[in-house]
């Protein structure tokens, strides 16, 4: 189709051609990423190449690779400006050694290795965006050896529009010769589930997570249950090669205790999220790492059919939120956004089972089988927390 955007300072007729199929057909994140990201604990001040280099050498060793991480993500205040060809400069005391040995590094642990861009003239923190830049910074990401690429939404021009905007940057890395895998971050402000889907291999369906689990921001960011409402509803846009993000993980941040911190990782997982780290995983803490390394969790978020799942019953504070999966069996989440212990029970009826199955029930969190079940579960869920169970007929 054609559309009329601004292109910098001038308004042009741009033809968009839609990929073939609904998902971006570049082979990447078949299931949803897995990873690491500097952001939420680092953002501008803190981000080097020492903590690329250690945030690797953790990953590498202390189970996250084996339970699926791959990603390290270098996010915004890498780059300092361009040179006079146009050229993105690094941040010279940031990474003394530039981008491409820094990715070098992190390869050679056997991970893989993300940065991050602006589709506007500035990055959120001020850096150069990739406005009128993307085929060369496409490039220059490809002979660096990044393998993933977050776009953010700062600084936009006037009457600038988003598909068009991150078309061009879909194209660029198609032309780089490199497979990228691309991460669509314009905060769900332009309902992305709509148009990403041929463009992007994930798209930020939510303002930016806040380390909290409920609270709201006059400027956007958003606690873990607001995120949950705002992921409700817009599950038919997601699955293989394409998935909506709520945005990274607040896991071992500090501002969640460990039983929201639970429901918080469950809750992603069974929204086959992107699941990206965003702490200190290098002095992470037991609680920390025992949730971002449960297997059992994760496989639910890795799941090959790719769904993601959808509240199913609500009843005040209490929900049920459950998620086909490709063996046929359902995840479940039985969540309480309350302020007291409450029991919440699941009929099977709920989750699309008739009334008179006898099904299995796990506990993932409890890492326990619960037995056989006819016609639902009930379970006892603390304050802000969750019950996770596997379904099996």
């Amino acid at each position: 189709m054609l559309r009329w955007v601004w292109v910098g300072s001038l308004l042009m007729l741009v033809l968009l051609v839609p990929a073939a199929g609904h998902a971006l057909d570049n082979g990447l994140a078949l299931t949803p990423p897995m990873g690491w990201n500097s952001w939420n604990k680092y953002a501008c001040k803190g981000i080097n190449e020492g903590v690329v280099r250690e945030t690797a050498d953790a990953m590498a060793s202390n189970g996250m690779k084996d339970a699926g991480y791959q990603y390290v993500i270098i996010d915004d205040c890498w780059q300092t400006g361009r040179d006079a060809e146009g050229n993105i400069i690094v941040d010279k005391e940031k990474f003394p050694n530039g981008i491409k040995a820094v990715a070098d590094y992190v390869h050679s642990k056997g991970l893989k290795f993300g940065i991050y861009t602006d589709a506007g003239t500035k990055t959120c923190g001020g850096r150069p965006g990739s406005l009128g830049h993307e085929y060369q910074d496409a490039r220059q990401y490809a002979a660096w050896g990044v393998d993933y690429l977050k776009e953010d939404w700062c600084n936009t021009v006037p009457g600038q529009n988003s598909e068009a905007s991150y078309t061009v940057m879909r194209d660029a890395l198609k032309a780089s010769g490199r497979p990228i895998l691309f991460s669509i971050c314009e905060w769900g402000s332009t309902k992305p589930w709509l148009w990403a889907g041929p463009i992007g291999n994930m798209w930020r369906a939510t303002g930016d997570i806040q380390d909290c689990w409920d609270c709201k921001k006059t400027w956007g960011g958003n606690g873990v249950v607001q995120i949950l409402d705002l992921m409700d509803g817009i599950e038919s846009y997601a699955g293989p090669g394409h998935w909506n993000d709520p945005d990274m993980l607040e896991v071992g941040n500090g501002g969640l205790t460990t039983t929201e911190s639970r429901a918080h990782f469950s809750m992603w997982a069974l929204f086959s999220a992107p699941l990206l780290a965003g702490n200190d995983i290098e002095h992470m803490s037991a609680d920390t790492k025992e949730i971002l390394l449960n297997k059992e969790v994760i496989a639910i978020d890795q799941d090959a059919l790719g769904r993601q799942g959808r509240r199913v019953k609500k009843d005040g504070d209490l929900e049920i939120w459950s998620k086909q999966l490709a063996d046929g069996g359902r995840a479940v989440a039985l969540l309480n956004r309350g302020k007291e212990t409450a029991k919440i029970s699941v009929k099977w009826t709920d989750v699309g089972y008739p009334d008179t199955l006898s099904a299995s029930v796990r506990d993932l969190w409890a890492k326990k089988d619960m037995g056989q079940k006819t016609g639902g579960y009930s379970a006892e869920v603390p304050s802000h927390g969750v019950v996770m169970i596997k379904v099996m007929p």
